[in-house]
């Protein structure tokens, strides 16, 4: 018994010094080019919130992993592209076509859908389903990126048929990186 004890107690350690040395971090900016002011203005209005076809660079938890996400298209409700496989009764199913393209200098290897979640304007947050929908090929389960390269394809979600879906939120190395990009749906 105290074994077990102590090892949960260094597990919960370790959790938290984990936690302690990398925050999380929330971005909703999106990329930007760079633009020299118009008429010399040196203010700027705020940037939006990310939304569909926007991209967000996010880092991961190794040294060179960056990856650039953009949310190219956003299905609601998506349609099974199974006559045996439906969303559960009361929930329909959503989709996201997410573009990862490795901008940083280290190999991407990771099962995508395991970072990324939906929440509705609740605040409720789904995790992603497996299913196969008419909206496209589905995002790969163990991607390995090089760098320079990148990887299409959708991920579905299982939602209460009543719930309107405001944010998609991705991170990388399954979930656990510490910055999370975020798009706003509209």
């Amino acid at each position: 018994m105290r074994t077990h004890h102590a090892a949960a107690l260094l597990a919960t350690a370790v959790a938290l010094a984990l936690t302690a040395c990398s925050p999380a971090e929330i971005t909703t900016k999106p990329d930007t080019k760079a633009s020299p002011p118009v008429g010399g203005a040196t203010s700027a209005a705020p940037t939006p919130p990310a939304t569909v076809g926007d991209t967000v660079t996010l880092k991961g938890n190794e040294d060179g992993e960056q990856l650039a996400v953009t949310i190219r298209k956003w299905v609601d409700p998506a349609q099974s592209d199974d006559e045996f496989m439906k969303p559960d009764d009361g929930k329909r199913w959503v989709a996201a076509q997410f573009e990862l393209v490795n901008t940083g200098t280290a190999v991407y290897s990771d099962s995508p859908s395991n970072g990324t979640q939906v929440a509705d304007d609740q605040g409720q947050q789904f995790q992603s389903t497996f299913a196969e929908t008419t909206a496209g090929p589905a995002m790969t389960s163990a991607a390995k990126v090089a760098p320079g390269a990148k990887v299409l394809g959708w991920i579905t979600y299982e939602v209460p048929k009543d719930s309107k879906i405001a944010k998609v939120q991705f991170t990388m190395n399954s979930g656990f990186a510490s910055q999370t990009g975020e798009w706003t749906i509209k």
